[in-house]
């Protein structure tokens, strides 16, 4: 069955125009699927009966992931294991962030496939391998079901904040990852805002200019991780294709087309990409890149012995960027204990997807 949610505004309406329903019908439906956020076609109370049985009987319907396990984390962060309609499972992590009124926000992590083809050696996704691409719907799916459980919570806020650095590559999945992102961005639906969100990518160069040739007001982060091609081959296999010179390349042509900051993650390993030898090799690799580094202190994965460098460790290496003019901070940690930090979506859960 056709999941409804995967439609956009202007797709419903031609699907609808096909059952000779008015066009404010539409604003209606919309209205149900994305800002009501409703689960059953039947929640849908000023939506006739029988045009209901009528999208049914042609094969329309909505199908919500189902929640499998919800872990909390001491700091508050939330895991969800889902579940999708064909079985097989993502997770997604909600971060709420606390404090001074004008700071707090929740923040959700979104997958953006199930498993991942790109095999980075400290991310714990990568061992699973590759099943599918989620589409539209599976996508929104994580942000309504969240917002569900806040719901359940009487929690006073909704998830306002994207960040698409889930289990996946998001630009292997770019039309339904963007999509996604205007049909959550439409005023008449869930209402979110381009600025209140953030791509991840492990930086594959065609999509970052096609990114860039879009001129939207999203955040671009690229998982950059070394500052030389030697390193990064040994930790990122996509990095045999696109080499650094091409991967800054094409982040110059972003920076040049949107005149937006580039994040660069930077997974900060003991031994191996912590030295001054990097720092020097950093300064010089993104000399005329507005950007900012975000220094994430290895997360532990079950298999992998990589080792998270000290807190001393971590200061001293912001120190030497921030020292060369280079804009740089060390990411909050947030869900950790519950295996859901930066790099460990799904180890305890899921079999290896393909071997």
């Amino acid at each position: 069955m056709a999941d409804l949610r995967n439609l956009s505004f202007a797709e419903l309406a031609a699907l609808l125009a096909t059952y000779g329903e008015p066009s404010f019908r539409t604003k209606q439906l919309f209205a149900w699927l994305h800002n009501r956020q409703i689960n059953d076609l039947a929640e849908a109370h000023n939506i006739s009966h029988r045009l209901v049985e009528r999208l049914t009987e042609d094969g329309y319907g909505i199908h919500p992931p189902h929640c499998m396990r919800r872990q909390v984390s001491k700091d508050g962060t939330e895991k969800y294991l889902l579940e999708l309609e064909d079985g097989l499972l993502i997770e997604c992590v909600l971060m709420k962030y606390r404090g001074d009124y004008s700071k707090q926000r929740n923040t959700l992590c979104v997958s953006s496939q199930v498993g991942c083809a790109m095999g980075c050696s400290f991310c714990a996704t990568g061992t699973l391998g590759f099943s599918r691409q989620l589409s539209v719907a599976e996508i929104l799916g994580q942000v309504y079901a969240s917002n569900a459980l806040l719901k359940e919570d009487a929690e006073p806020m909704q998830v306002r904040n994207l960040v698409f650095m889930g289990m996946g590559e998001p630009f292997a999945n770019f039309d339904a990852v963007m999509k996604a992102i205007e049909i959550l961005c439409d005023k008449r639906g869930a209402d979110m805002a381009q600025r209140r969100m953030t791509i991840s990518t492990c930086g594959l160069v065609p999509e970052i200019k096609r990114f860039a040739d879009l001129q939207t007001d999203i955040g671009l982060a690229i998982s950059l991780h070394a500052s030389n091609d030697e390193t990064r081959q040994a930790l990122m296999p996509v990095a045999k294709t696109y080499p650094l010179a091409d991967l800054m390349e094409a982040c110059r042509y972003y920076c040049n087309k949107t005149s937006r900051r580039i994040s660069f993650e930077y997974a900060l390993i003991a031994g191996v990409n912590d030295g001054k030898k990097e720092v020097s090799e950093l300064v010089h690799l993104v000399k005329g890149i507005d950007c900012h580094f975000n220094i994430i202190p290895v997360n532990p994965v079950s298999g992998k012995n990589f080792s998270k460098p000290s807190v001393q460790a971590s200061r001293a290496f912001q120190q030497k960027l921030t020292a060369h003019g280079l804009l740089a901070s060390i990411r909050e940690e947030k869900g950790a204990d519950i295996d859901g930090a930066c790099g460990q979506l799904k180890a305890n859960y899921l079999k290896p997807l393909s071997s």
